[in-house]
C-alpha cells in the first residue's frame, strides 16, 4: 500500500494550527454525508475520463484514479472502509483512501474543480434517484387504494362538509379522491427531475476554471440534459432542495389528511371503518383498547416534513451569494424527510391492505342528516320549472317538516309532501333512494357507479 503523504487535511498547508476539537465536532459532516459515497466516485470517474479526454492528464494517471476508485467502492460497500472524522466529509475521506491506494497521482482527481461543485453534483445525482424511489413507493399506495375502491363501488356512505352529513357519495369515490391527490404528487416529483437536469460539475469553488475542461462532456456522462449556466448560482443554488423538501411535505401532508380521517372514523362516535389487528396497538392499562397508533403517526410526521422545509428556507433567506458552510445542513434536512416520507409511505401502504369499511354503520348514517335535500331541490328545478332558489326553499320547508316529525326524508309520506308542494307526485318519493342519489351525479368527476369505474379502469390502465 502506497504511504500516504497528506495524511492530514489538505488545508493544513496554509493553516498552521490544528482544529479545537469543538470546531472538528461541529465542522465534519461524515456521519451525514457517506450516504452520498456512491454518487462522489461515480462523478469523480466522469470528472477524470473528462479530464484525460480534454488531454489535462494521462492515460496512466486516469487509469490509476479509477482502479483506486472502484477499489473504494468496493470497500465502502463491504464495510470495510474507515470513515474518519478529521476528514471531515466523503469527499475528503475518499481522496484521503485514494493516496493511500495509488499514491499521489491521487493529487490529481481535484483538478479543475471544487468541493463546491462536487457536493451540489453529489447530491443532485442523489436526489433524482430519490424522486424516482418515492414516486415507486407512491406507486404501490396507488394500487393498493384503487384495489379497496374496486371492492367497494356500491358501498354507500355521507359524503361530509364541516364533518356534518351533506350528500350520498360511494366510499370507492371518496378513496378516488387520494388516487387523485397521490397522482398529483407523483407529477411534482416527476417536474423536480427537470430542476435537477442542469449538471453543476465544472464550475469549481465558484468563478468557473481556466482549464480547458468539456463540461457537456461530463453532463452526459452523469445523466444531466445540459451544464449549469452561471457558476456563481450554481454553487449557491438550492431550489432543488426546496423543491423536494416541498414535494415531500405536501406528499406528507395528503398522507395526514386521509390519516385523521381514518382516526375519527374509527373511533367509536363513527365507527365507519374497521382496522385489523396488525395496524393497531394496545393500552398500558385499558385492556379493552384498540388503538389506530400507526395513523397517528402517519399525522404526526407530517409536522417533521414542514420543519425540514422551513429549516431550508430559513437558512437560505438571508444568505449572500456563493458558498457558506450554512448550506451543508441541507444534507442531513434532506436525508431525514426522504427517510421519513419513504417509511410513511409504507406504513400507508399496510394500512390499505388491512382496513374495510363498516358498510352497515355507513349505510345507516347516509340515511340520516337529510342527505337527499339536494336531490330533491334539483328534481323541483327539473320537473316544476322552478328557479333553484325557489326550490332550494321548498325542500328547506320539507327538511323542517321532517326534522319536525321526527323523520327521514324517506320516511316522508306524499301526502306530508304535498303539504309544502301540492304539484309533487309519487315519483318524487324515488328521489329519496340512496342509490338514486349517488347514479344522478352522472356529470364527469362525479359519484355515480358508472363514473367511478371508469376512474378505476382508467387509473389502473394508468399506473401499470
Amino acid at each position: 500500500m502506497a504511504k500516504n503523504k497528506n495524511n492530514q487535511a489538505i488545508w493544513n498547508t496554509r493553516i498552521k494550527k490544528n482544529s479545537s476539537n469543538l470546531f472538528q465536532k461541529v465542522g465534519n459532516s461524515i456521519d451525514v454525508d457517506k450516504r452520498l459515497y456512491k454518487e462522489d466516485i461515480k462523478g469523480s470517474i466522469a470528472h477524470v475520463e473528462m479530464l484525460f479526454k480534454q488531454k489535462i492528464i494521462s492515460f496512466k494517471i486516469k487509469n490509476k484514479i479509477i482502479y483506486g476508485l472502484n477499489k473504494i467502492d468496493k470497500e465502502i460497500g463491504n464495510n470495510k472502509f474507515e470513515f474518519n472524522k478529521k476528514y471531515e466529509d466523503i469527499h475528503m475521506n475518499i481522496e484521503s483512501r485514494l493516496f493511500q491506494i495509488i499514491g499521489e497521482e491521487a493529487g490529481y482527481v481535484h483538478t479543475a474543480r471544487s468541493r463546491n461543485d462536487q457536493v451540489i453534483t453529489d447530491f443532485k445525482i442523489w436526489i433524482r434517484a430519490a424522486n424516482n424511489e418515492i414516486n415507486i413507493n407512491i406507486d404501490k399506495v396507488i394500487k393498493n387504494t384503487l384495489k379497496l375502491a374496486e371492492k367497494n363501488i356500491q358501498t354507500i356512505m355521507p359524503g361530509f362538509t364541516h364533518l356534518k352529513n351533506a350528500q350520498v357519495i360511494s366510499f370507492a369515490h371518496y378513496l378516488m379522491s387520494y388516487v387523485e391527490m397521490f397522482n398529483r404528487d407523483k407529477k411534482r416529483f416527476l417536474n423536480n427531475l427537470d430542476s435537477l437536469d442542469e449538471n453543476p460539475l465544472g464550475v469549481a469553488a465558484l468563478a468557473g476554471t481556466s482549464f480547458n475542461i468539456d463540461r457537456n462532456y461530463t453532463s452526459r456522462k452523469l445523466g444531466f440534459k445540459r451544464p449549469t449556466n452561471n457558476s456563481i448560482d450554481t454553487v449557491s443554488d438550492r431550489d432543488f432542495v426546496l423543491d423536494f423538501l416541498y414535494s415531500i411535505s405536501v406528499c406528507s401532508m395528503h398522507i395526514s389528511r386521509i390519516a385523521e380521517e381514518l382516526i375519527i372514523w374509527n373511533s367509536d362516535g363513527f365507527n365507519l371503518i374497521n382496522l385489523s389487528d396488525k395496524v393497531v396497538t394496545g393500552s398500558s392499562i385499558m385492556p379493552q383498547k384498540k388503538n389506530p397508533d400507526l395513523l397517528e403517526y402517519l399525522r404526526g410526521k407530517s409536522g417533521n416534513a414542514y420543519g425540514n422545509l422551513f429549516s431550508m428556507l430559513t437558512i437560505l433567506k438571508g444568505l449572500p451569494l456563493s458558498y457558506f458552510k450554512d448550506l451543508q445542513d441541507d444534507k442531513e434536512i434532506v436525508f431525514k424527510s426522504n427517510d421519513t416520507l419513504i417509511n410513511c409511505l409504507k406504513i400507508f401502504n399496510e394500512i390499505l391492505k388491512n382496513c374495510s369499511p363498516n358498510k352497515k354503520k355507513m349505510l345507516k348514517l347516509a340515511n340520516t342528516g337529510y342527505t337527499t335535500a339536494t336531490d330533491l331541490a334539483d328534481y323541483l328545478v327539473k320537473n316544476h320549472s322552478m328557479s333553484f332558489r325557489k326550490a332550494y326553499k321548498k325542500t328547506a320547508s320539507i327538511v323542517n317538516l321532517a326534522e319536525k316529525e321526527k323523520k327521514n326524508l324517506n320516511e316522508l309520506t306524499l301526502k306530508e309532501l304535498q303539504k309544502v308542494e301540492p304539484k309533487l307526485k309519487e315519483d318524487v318519493l324515488e328521489i329519496f333512494d340512496l342509490g338514486n342519489s349517488i347514479n344522478s351525479k352522472k356529470s364527469y368527476g362525479g359519484t355515480s357507479f358508472d363514473n367511478i369505474k371508469k376512474m378505476i379502469i382508467k387509473y389502473k390502465k394508468k399506473n401499470d
